[in-house]
């Protein structure tokens, strides 16, 4: 697993490794460009209303894969990720933190309301039909198996660890590694934010 995810880190570090020129940000993340991933979903969040990425347009939108019943992984990034949003204070509002379940046979829309508004009220969870979320998972390039577990659940489920960042227009712009510092989650955000801000007051 761990070779899978230095594969993947190097695939998204393609030319992260040149200088910046003056006046860019630096980022904590990899860098990622349009053509790295899918830049749209075709989701149900846990509200029941369809939803795509256009719907949060204009925000910064933080796109994480998980499911309720991982014991370590998925709440520690949503932990961490809600800690990042207090730290921005009101740039807050202009970000969008998604949870898209990679297990919806357990991860019903009543499971995900529960579970994901726990860590910040204004995160939103998403899934969907297995067709949908194999479209999804194969655009964002996301690893999925499952294991046979001896627990009460059945199997627990092997799966990217990485949050996607897009920018205020929808385009993919970094990938956040597991175990990223709020701070620098924060950061990261952040530096994409006054980017959009200095664009939209240059037009």
């Amino acid at each position: 697993m761990r070779i899978f995810w230095l594969i993947l880190a190097c695939i998204f570090a393609v030319g992260c490794s040149e200088k910046k020129a003056p006046g860019q940000p630096q980022f904590v993340g990899v860098e990622i460009g349009a053509g790295d991933i899918a830049s749209d979903i075709a989701l149900t969040d846990h509200l029941g209303r369809s939803r795509s990425m256009r719907d949060f347009r204009g925000k910064v939108v933080a796109l994480f894969f998980g499911y309720t019943h991982c014991p370590d992984v998925c709440p520690t990034t949503m932990s961490d990720l809600a800690k990042s949003m207090k730290l921005l204070g009101d740039r807050r509002a202009n970000v969008q933190v998604l949870f898209v379940t990679l297990d919806p046979d357990r991860d019903t829309q009543q499971v995900l309301a529960q579970y994901v508004p726990s860590f910040d009220p204004t995160f939103i969870g998403l899934r969907g039909d297995a067709a949908a979320l194999e479209r999804v998972e194969r655009g964002y390039k996301v690893f999925v198996r499952k294991q046979p577990s001896a627990g009460k659940s059945g199997y627990t489920i092997d799966h990217s660890t990485g949050v996607y960042v897009f920018d205020p227009r929808g385009l993919p712009r970094l990938y956040l590694n597991y175990g990223q510092k709020p701070a620098d989650i924060a950061h990261d955000i952040g530096a994409l934010l006054q980017i959009s801000n200095k664009t939209d007051l240059s037009h």
